[in-house]
């Protein structure tokens, strides 16, 4: 067993505990609405008009004397915020395990995302600068963040318990996503019946994201508590802490091979997230309005979803839920490639099923992830989790775009992606997680 913080959630009071996980499912209340009203439905848009304002003739902005399509400036600055969240992930998961100080990390790392957030509502006229440097600090925040808050997990959750709260955690983070989206909507589609601009209305759904989550981030950062730890792991400098990661992880080539497979199947669910809206619109010719209406199902059904994937792990173990989801995930894409165009009931129905396996695959991942981890080096792997989550997510873009450009056909495109969750589904498979969680140093729950 390796040396570090021990951990006994067993030992501490289990009503302590349970206030833990109360205030730990509100950090994803307060985050995730980030995530939906900002990055997945106002901010790409708007931020792209915001450069297509300031760009020259011939459509090109030029941040730093750099030519770049004004259309292109949203993605390259969701690209830098990327390298941020890997340059910076790594040193405060290393200091955060050292110290055993998570709880002042977290909140500066919210509290920074947050505050980029709500300046976005000075976001207008031509200040596209403005709104991607504001992107870059939100999203890299909101990585580190996340990673911090994730490796609370394995500390205020006994292992019989964790797949159940990780699930909780993930539908309190739909659940508000799809409050505020609902609310945001109302606003922007009604703008001119409250007396302001289409353009105001958006910056008021963007800052509202970030005072949301400055607001009821009070609520985790009230009720979690740092552990004392016995780690001495030095920080390095970004990626020379990320090497030294790696190389503690080769030490555990099973908690490796996991993260391998959860790096593939992953890839394939953001890919459909990001890409199910542009195949919705220019292969089936869906309008906008039923495209947002898709994401707010999505979000509602991802709620259950998280939830009743989460009984069944109680069942059938976490492994195997999982590959169930990516089962499910591959007859969902195979059904998408033989959707009518101009029926947007049958993208509802799409819809609903993405929202179903969405949260719980995310959920399941997360808590069975956190059973592999070496105690006393839970921050440090799971920032190597969140860059699997967040910031590896390139190939399956990449292959959606070249399957394209090759075939002209969305629908290749689209069924392309499958490749992800048969690949993800095998090396899985192949991972003996009881095996994995006993050379980790970490007891083996009954049901994994």
């Amino acid at each position: 067993m390796g040396t570090g913080t021990v951990r006994t959630p067993q030992d501490d009071g289990a009503a302590d505990l349970g206030r833990e996980q109360r205030g730990w499912y509100f950090y994803d209340w307060a985050c995730s609405v980030y995530s939906t009203s900002v990055l997945t439905v106002f901010l790409g848009p708007y931020l792209t008009s915001v450069a297509e304002s300031a760009a020259d003739a011939d459509g090109y902005v030029h941040p730093l004397g750099i030519p770049v399509r004004a259309g292109s400036f949203f993605a390259y600055s969701v690209s830098l915020s990327v390298i941020v969240a890997v340059l910076v992930m790594p040193l405060v998961g290393a200091a955060a395990d050292r110290t055993g100080r998570k709880k002042p990390l977290l909140a500066a790392a919210a509290y920074t995302g947050a505050t980029a957030t709500t300046a976005m509502f000075f976001l207008d006229g031509d200040r596209y600068l403005l709104g991607g440097a504001l992107l870059v600090v939100a999203n890299a925040a909101q990585s580190v963040a996340m990673m911090l808050y994730n490796s609370y997990l394995p500390q205020i959750a006994p292992p019989e318990q964790r797949d159940a709260v990780s699930s909780r955690g993930w539908a309190f983070g739909y659940a508000a996503g799809s409050l505020v989206l609902v609310v945001n909507l109302v606003l922007y589609t009604g703008h001119e019946s409250f007396g302001i601009s289409e353009s105001t209305a958006v910056r008021i759904c963007l800052a509202s994201a970030g005072l949301w989550w400055g607001a009821f981030a009070l609520i985790p950062l009230r009720r979690l508590r740092d552990r004392r730890s016995t780690a001495h792991a030095a920080t390095l400098p970004g990626f020379r802490q990320l090497a030294a990661t790696v190389r503690d992880m080769r030490r555990h080539p099973l908690t490796l091979a996991f993260l391998l497979a959860y790096l593939v199947y992953n890839d394939g669910i953001q890919t459909v997230i990001s890409q199910a809206s542009v195949y919705g619109s220019e292969e089936l010719g869906l309008g906008q309005s039923t495209l947002i209406g898709a994401i707010l199902l999505v979000q509602v059904l991802a709620v259950a979803g998280a939830l009743t994937m989460g009984r069944l792990a109680r069942t059938y173990g976490a492994k195997r839920t999982i590959l169930g989801s990516l089962v499910a995930w591959t007859m969902t894409l195979a059904a998408g490639y033989f959707l009518p165009a101009g029926a947007p009931v049958w993208f509802f129905v799409l819809a609903a099923g993405i929202g179903l396996v969405l949260g719980g695959s995310q959920a399941l991942s997360r808590s069975l992830f956190s059973h592999l981890v070496p105690p006393g080096k839970e921050a440090e792997y799971f920032s190597a989790y969140e860059m699997s989550d967040r910031g590896m997510s390139w190939l399956g873009p990449l292959l959606f775009g070249l399957t394209y450009q090759l075939t002209g056909s969305y629908r290749d495109a689209i069924i392309s992606l499958v490749g992800f969750f048969v690949i993800g589904f095998v090396l899985l498979a192949r991972v003996p997680v009881g095996r994995a969680i006993r050379e980790a140093g970490n007891p083996v729950p009954d049901r994994i």
